[in-house]
């Protein structure tokens, strides 16, 4: 395994075990079906890839959680789910609609062939596509994961198109390429663009009855507008984090309760948003020195209201409190 290619797998409930793989070769066998993998298995691969030090991390934890080192990733993945909060009803036209145009921005702004992105109908209520990094080889760092969800969401907002931003924890769980959804009983499943555009969602869900085998895309090329956009986005997050840690070395500073905040406890927030306003949320409230309980109280029936799940609910907030008190330390 490379220094920077190391990843995680589950095989099972995204609740299981966190298995170090060489996150490559574990993207192939999935994406050729390789015999040794078992794709009627519900199963997860890191949405990041990471060096040396989170194999430590995890040899001597037995667990992802609290790793908060360097990270990379060979796609920069972008989550489109509709699903109503409120009735929980989902509108996968809305979402095909959704990502197809988002796909169409990035290949006539970085000047792809349609092939060079992955696209998957997820299995369930929505799609993921993924823009392969080659296309201007980005450097690992501490805050690799952050730079990918700006980029991601400038993307998606430049075509009006809400992504999950959830996807963009560092050591997220993303389900695996041909895996099979335990609740529908369909495959995540490879599109061409062209399918993903044309076909009707009731043909998409018939594919994905079956896994189907495919090609990771290979980039020999390189874009300048997206080598410069990663750039200018690095410098804009370096720059927030700075601020930030300025603010809170100020010994002169007021905590100041968000209105987002409130407005999260209130309304809860819509499946684009609603890792990361939790995670604001969390890390404001412990800005006041919020008890551990007294903050889960407060937010998780909003988070559960929201569509995420419990062990989504819980990590998000424990991230939030400890994010802002180790920025505090």
């Amino acid at each position: 395994m490379m220094a920077d290619d190391l990843g995680f797998r589950i095989v099972g409930p995204c609740t299981g075990e966190r298995r170090l793989v060489c996150w490559p070769t574990a993207l192939v066998a999935y994406a050729s079906l390789d015999k040794r993998i078992d794709v009627s298995d519900e199963a997860y691969l890191s949405a990041f890839t990471f060096g040396e030090d989170f194999r430590r991390h995890l040899d001597a934890t037995g667990s992802t959680k609290s790793f908060d080192g360097v990270c990379g990733a060979e796609f920069v993945w972008f989550d489109i789910d509709r699903e109503d909060k409120h009735t929980k009803q989902v509108d996968l036209e809305g979402a095909r609609r959704d990502a197809a145009r988002l796909c169409l921005f990035i290949c006539e702004r970085y000047s792809i062939d349609d092939d060079s992105l992955l696209v998957f109908f997820s299995g369930s209520k929505g799609f993921h596509i993924g823009l392969p990094t080659d296309l201007w080889q980005p450097t690992t760092s501490l805050l690799f994961n952050a730079v990918a969800r700006r980029l991601a969401e400038g993307l998606a907002g430049a075509v009006q198109v809400v992504i999950d931003s959830g996807v963009f924890d560092k050591v997220r769980a993303f389900r695996a390429p041909n895996s099979r959804h335990p609740k529908t009983g369909l495959h995540k499943r490879w599109l061409s663009l062209d399918e993903l555009m044309k076909l009707s969602v009731e043909r998409i869900q018939e594919l994905a009855r079956e896994p189907l085998g495919f090609d990771v895309p290979t980039v020999s090329t390189r874009s300048d507008v997206a080598a410069g956009d990663w750039q200018e986005t690095v410098k804009r997050v370096e720059h927030e984090t700075e601020a930030v840690r300025d603010r809170r070395a100020d010994p002169n500073r007021v905590s100041r309760l968000n209105r987002g905040t409130l407005d999260f406890i209130r309304d809860g927030a819509g499946s684009g948003d609603r890792h990361r306003l939790l995670f604001s949320a969390a890390a404001n409230l412990a800005e006041f020195g919020c008890p551990v309980e007294l903050a889960h109280e407060l937010l998780t029936e909003a988070a559960l209201d929201s569509g995420l799940s419990p062990s989504e609910t819980r990590r998000q907030i424990d991230c939030g409190l400890n994010h802002s008190r180790k920025g505090n330390a």
